[in-house]
C-alpha cells in the first residue's frame, strides 16, 4: 500500500490518519508543495491524502501549485484510486470536482458536533459512527456540494461537513485527524491565533478537552481506519 500525503503548511500533524496508515503497514511518501511546488505522480501511489492549512482553496497567487493539486486529486479519482481531502484538502477537492468555494463564510473552531445524513449512516467509512459525534473543527471556508457527490455529514455551522464521490474519494471539512495531543500541540505553537478564535481555549484545554476529546478521538480513529481499509482493499 503506497500512499502519498500532501502537506500544505509548515506545521502539519498526520494524527489519526498517520496512526491508521502505519498500523496498516503503508509506505508513506510526504510532499510539501507549499515549500517546493513538488506533487506526487499518480502512477507511483495507490492513494492520496491532502491535509489542511491556513490558505484558501483559491489562493493561486500565493500558492500556484493549488490548481495542479486540484487536477491531481481529480486524476486520482478518475483512476479509482482512493482520495482523502481534510479541511483545505476537502475544499480543494470540491474545487476539483466543479463545486463553488465559499470563502470566510462558515467559521468553526474547537470540538463541535457533526450529524450524519441518511447516506452518511450507510457509508462504508462513516456508517459505523454514531448518528451525531463531536469532532475538532478549525476553518472559515466552505463549499457547495459537487455535482454527483453524496452528502454525508452536516451541522448548523457548515452544511458541507463531508461528501463522497464514487467508491473511495472523500472530502471531510472537519479535522478528524486531530486527536487531543495534536490539538494541545497546536495550542502551544500558535497561542495568539488560538486565543483569537476562542478566548481561554488553551488555558481550559486540560479540562475542556475532557468532555468531547475522548469521543472525538474515537470517532477520528474509526474514520481513519475505515478509509485506510478501502485503500488496503485495492492496494
Amino acid at each position: 500500500m503506497r500512499v502519498a500525503i500532501v502537506e500544505n503548511t509548515r506545521v502539519t500533524h498526520h494524527g489519526q490518519i498517520g496512526v491508521a496508515l502505519h498500523a496498516a503497514g503503508a509506505q508513506i511518501a510526504v510532499f510539501t508543495p507549499h515549500a517546493d511546488q513538488r506533487l506526487p505522480e499518480p502512477g507511483d501511489h495507490d492513494a492520496l491524502v491532502v491535509l489542511g492549512a491556513e490558505q484558501t482553496a483559491l489562493d493561486d497567487g500565493l500558492h500556484p501549485y493549488l490548481l495542479r493539486l486540484a487536477a491531481l486529486m481529480r486524476g486520482f479519482h478518475d483512476l479509482d484510486r482512493p482520495v482523502l481531502g481534510i479541511c483545505l484538502g476537502a475544499q480543494i477537492l470540491a474545487r476539483a470536482m466543479g463545486a463553488r468555494n465559499l470563502l470566510d463564510t462558515h467559521p468553526e473552531f474547537g470540538w463541535q458536533e457533526v450529524h450524519l445524513t441518511a447516506a452518511g449512516r450507510a457509508d462504508p467509512v462513516l456508517g459505523a459512527l454514531p448518528p451525531a459525534f463531536p469532532i475538532f473543527q478549525w476553518h472559515a471556508d466552505s463549499f457547495t456540494l459537487p455535482e454527483g457527490a453524496t452528502h454525508l455529514a452536516q451541522n448548523p455551522a457548515a452544511a458541507m461537513q463531508a461528501f463522497r464521490m464514487g467508491r473511495a474519494t472523500y472530502g471531510m471539512q472537519f479535522h478528524f485527524e486531530m486527536h487531543r495531543p495534536v490539538v494541545a500541540d497546536l495550542a502551544r505553537l500558535f497561542p495568539e491565533l488560538v486565543e483569537r478564535h476562542e478566548p481561554g481555549f488553551a488555558a481550559a484545554l486540560p479540562d475542556g478537552a475532557g468532555g468531547h476529546g475522548p469521543a472525538a478521538d474515537a470517532a477520528g480513529l474509526a474514520i481513519a481506519r475505515a478509509w485506510v481499509a478501502l485503500v488496503g482493499a485495492e492496494g
